[in-house]
């Protein structure tokens, strides 16, 4: 078997106390090594981006120079292609190889702003200039990026992301400033495996874009599928994925003690790492075997699909309780992914009108942010608390704050 994937595992306290029936979180890592990482796949690359009379001034200015960056940043290897939309759609670059980039860039300073939004226009195009790169052994990716609501087209919005999804391309959605509905995006991204995130500043877009880019070029691991097997008397309560960024997966029961989640595409860094938290049983003190891992993936580069990697989740129980001791890095992304729960709890309870428990839990997420040393999402929770508190939401940009940047609290750096 290939050393594609270090597979791992690591409880947030061990040993665990004997004899009482306790919640235990398992982090479960799994991180692409040197020879899967050392195969860089050609990437087929498309953007769809929003030209539509709001993107004026500096964002269509900031934009036309991230999708330039971009381009340069391909190789001869790769496919590109470029989609504008407004009301209505246009193919700025067809799908083609990344070759020549002056001709590529002319092309690109010709967009220009106009019109209303029509995001389903664009998703259309898109997808049809995609199409023509896909192939076993490349990577195809679509960035969208948009900075307004788009009018009547959301579901077909949605059934052009399924039928991306069916053909394997990753969707990162971007939502630019704070009027972009962030349900449609974010269900784009999760149905093709992909992600969505949320951009403050026009001047950022660029490093959004290469960010993307980069990970388009640096994913080696596909279609990464996990199967978590618990000992008898072992419940499941939630799946949290950590890294690259947090996210509430679920997990589908597929047989009694075996659970599945979808890891989708796996980088070299920051690979893909699960939180599972566990009720356990009033396990005797000694050694136990409480779960078993195994990592379902493909290499597309090399032609090798269904590949496996495993790895146990032994445990030591213990009578002493002073022997009990905590992993302090597993434990710092517990607080981080408690933080996440908070705030989308919160903001559960605030869009159902219960503002006096949405306060509570913004106050709560606020004080282990600060803990953890995040003080200027620490301060914008609290203001958002504070707003709650006088009977009022939270504004259209700190609740996009929020969402967003608490699903980054595990990344080594903050956008």
């Amino acid at each position: 078997m290939p050393n594609d994937v270090q597979l791992t595992t690591t409880w947030a306290r061990h040993p665990l106390p004997a004899g009482v029936a306790q919640v235990a979180y398992l982090l479960i890592e799994a991180m692409p090594q040197a020879q899967a990482a050392a195969t860089v796949a050609p990437v087929n690359f498309g953007m769809v981006l929003d030209r539509s009379g709001s993107m004026d001034g500096a964002k269509i200015d900031s934009l036309k120079r991230a999708v330039v960056q971009v381009i340069e940043s391909l190789r001869p290897e790769d496919t590109v292609s470029v989609v504008v939309f407004d009301e209505t759609a246009d193919v700025i670059v067809p799908a083609q190889p990344a070759t020549d980039k002056v001709s590529l860039n002319n092309r690109v300073e010709s967009i220009r702003v106009q019109g209303g939004t029509a995001m389903s226009t664009g998703l259309e195009l898109g997808l049809n200039e995609i199409r023509k790169g896909l192939a076993p052994d490349r990577n195809s990716h679509l960035l969208l990026l948009t900075d307004g609501q788009t009018w009547g087209d959301e579901d077909r919005c949605r059934q052009i992301a399924a039928e991306l999804g069916q053909m394997g391309v990753r969707v990162t959605a971007l939502g630019l400033g704070d009027e972009w509905n962030e349900r449609l995006l974010d269900d784009i991204a999760d149905a093709t495996g992909g992600t969505s995130d949320y951009i403050a500043n026009p001047q950022d877009i660029g490093r959004y874009f290469q960010r993307v880019a980069q990970a388009a070029h640096a994913t080696t691991i596909r279609n990464g599928r996990l199967l978590i097997r618990l000992a008898e008397g072992v419940t499941p309560r939630a799946v949290y994925r950590v890294k690259p960024m947090i996210a509430n997966l679920g997990y589908k029961p597929i047989g009694v003690g075996e659970i599945n989640v979808d890891l989708g595409d796996i980088q070299p860094d920051p690979g893909a790492s699960v939180l599972v938290e566990l009720m356990l049983p009033a396990f005797g003190a000694g050694e136990h075997r409480v779960a078993q891992a195994e990592l379902t993936y493909d290499v597309p580069s090399e032609n090798r699909f269904d590949q496996r990697a495993r790895a146990d989740a032994p445990v030591r129980l213990t009578a002493n309780a002073a022997e009990v001791d905590l992993d302090p890095v597993t434990m710092n992304l517990v607080e981080r992914v408690t933080a996440f729960k908070l705030q989308t709890r919160a903001l559960d309870e605030a869009a159902a009108g219960n503002l006096a428990a949405a306060t509570q839990k913004l106050r709560s997420a606020a004080t282990r942010l600060l803990d953890l040393g995040e003080l200027e999402l620490a301060e914008t929770i609290n203001r958002a608390a504070d707003a709650a508190a006088q009977g009022q939401m939270p504004t259209s940009a700190d609740k996009k704050e929020m969402t967003y940047r608490t699903r980054r609290l595990t990344l080594k750096e903050l956008m």
